[in-house]
């Protein structure tokens, strides 16, 4: 008798520490539900008079890639923002080629622009010889939506950053998975290195189930941007091959859902994908099927005129703001409609920004 109660006792301390705790499990369903409320607007600082101090300033906005419709959505907020406000803003072409970014550079300083934002994952590091030389001609430079509010350090190189908080978006995606799989995740998570977010994001996707869920498992492959298109429908494909018990894909970037989705009708998988950034065809895959799942996104409307608060406050000498004032907003099936259809950037988050904004720079 007393070998069968050990030999019990020993089975429940093993089931218990094999599942999430009751308090792990609450925590995961309590921050889905905090990031599926519609966002409200927070002030990122104090009230100011935004065209009295931009009247002779005027700033040029480089992308990662204009050939993203997320680069773009976000230059065409820093646009936004400068109409409202009155004053010249300059959105430089690029198609992810380190030459263009130069040239963009180049051009901002022989134009006497005053601030060069690099946005949406532009990664600076590979510029400092301009960057210091534009620094050193009276250009402040900074970037929008790039390096991580809490785990990544604005480099010395720069003057300034509005940064965005990755990591409570990979907590998301991962407190998702282990939600619908009841602490049973067996995940693929997919991101480019190179690219300036990516370390947090996939960090912390895979440290919050290390940490929450003892009985879940995490695989990554790195995926160059470049090789998209060759590299992971193929590596998807064999990964769900070789182990029919994996259950989601989590790639850090959504736009990598169109090449993954191919590669788990063909392996004959049930895996769902959820991931980041509320791109519109991706967000649309929510609607027309299921194998996305779920999404979190951002007003990319409401990014852009987050960054040109910052970059304003920058130039006229105000207290600098280096976290970016928007919310991460979870998108599923049960409010896909809100996203527009077809979904864009800015459909399903309401529109508090824009006179939330307008006030905040004494606009109205």
């Amino acid at each position: 008798m007393k070998k069968i109660l050990t030999l019990a006792l020993a089975t429940s301390a093993l089931v218990l520490a094999s599942t999430p705790s009751r308090a792990g499990m609450e925590e995961a369903k309590a921050l889905i539900e905090k990031y599926s409320q519609v966002p409200t607007f927070e002030a990122p600082g104090p009230a100011f008079d935004a065209k009295a101090c931009m009247a002779d300033k005027k700033m040029f906005v480089i992308p990662l890639t204009s050939a993203n419709p997320f680069n773009a959505a976000i230059s065409q907020g820093f646009v936004d923002a400068a109409e409202m406000v009155g004053f010249e803003l300059r959105a430089w072409e690029t198609q992810m080629a380190p030459d263009q970014w130069i040239q963009g550079i180049n051009t901002a300083v022989a134009e006497n622009f005053d601030l060069i934002d690099m946005q949406g994952g532009l990664p600076p590091e590979f510029l400092v010889p301009q960057i210091t030389e534009a620094r050193g001609k009276g250009v402040k430079v900074t970037t929008t939506h790039n390096y991580d509010a809490t785990t990544q350090q604005i480099p010395d190189f720069l003057d300034s950053a509005a940064n965005t908080d990755y990591v409570t978006v990979g907590q998301i995606i991962a407190a998702w998975a282990i939600v619908k799989t009841g602490g049973k995740v067996n995940a693929l998570v997919l991101g480019p290195d190179e690219i300036t977010p990516t370390a947090p994001l996939r960090d912390a996707i895979i440290t919050y189930l290390k940490d929450n869920c003892p009985d879940c498992n995490a695989k990554y492959i790195n995926t160059p941007v470049n090789e998209w298109a060759t590299k992971i429908q193929p590596s998807v494909q064999a990964e769900l091959l070789g182990d029919p018990t994996i259950n989601y894909v989590l790639p850090v970037y959504d736009s990598m859902s169109q090449f993954i989705a191919p590669a788990i009708q063909i392996a004959g998988s049930s895996a769902k994908i959820v991931s980041y950034n509320g791109t519109p065809f991706v967000l649309d895959m929510i609607r027309d099927g299921d194998i996305v799942e779920m999404n979190v996104g951002e007003s990319l409307g409401w990014v852009g005129m987050a960054g040109t608060d910052a970059d304003m406050r920058l130039l006229c000498g105000l207290d600098p703001v280096t976290k970016l004032n928007t919310p991460a907003f979870i998108f599923s099936d049960e409010n896909i409609e809100t996203a527009g259809n077809p979904a864009t950037f800015n459909d399903g988050y309401g529109d508090v920004h824009r006179p939330g904004f307008a006030k905040l720079w004494g606009l109205e």
